[in-house]
């Protein structure tokens, strides 16, 4: 199952608690955008609620819901962010050893 590291968690309550969606429901889905020739990109979208077959990942409150296409494909990663200057946050996806353990040693959320 995908798991997010305290920074992923902590932006993504950020971004549901600074867009009018639902604080308590809400949260970033995770889907397959359309087919380029470099591969397929994922998009994340703010969302009130997940969709009826979306996996759902509760970190701590923070919400992520993933389209079934791509849950298996993000099943052993990490969900990590970071935020540039101006705020703007940058998340990314990486192998569960590429992950430093966070602050208080535990694994990601």
């Amino acid at each position: 199952m995908l798991t997010l590291t305290p920074t992923a968690a902590e932006a993504v309550h950020a971004l549901v608690a600074g867009a009018p969606v639902d604080d308590d429901t809400g949260g970033i889905r995770i889907s397959s955008g359309e087919e380029t020739p470099q591969g397929t990109p994922l998009e994340l979208t703010l969302v009130d609620a997940p969709e009826a077959a979306d996996e759902e990942i509760d970190a701590g409150g923070a919400h992520v819901f993933l389209e079934p296409q791509v849950a298996g494909f993000l099943g052993d990663k990490v969900l990590d962010a970071s935020v540039e200057s101006g705020g703007q946050v940058r998340f990314s996806v990486l192998e569960q050893g590429e992950v430093e353990p966070s602050r208080n040693g535990n694994p990601p959320a």
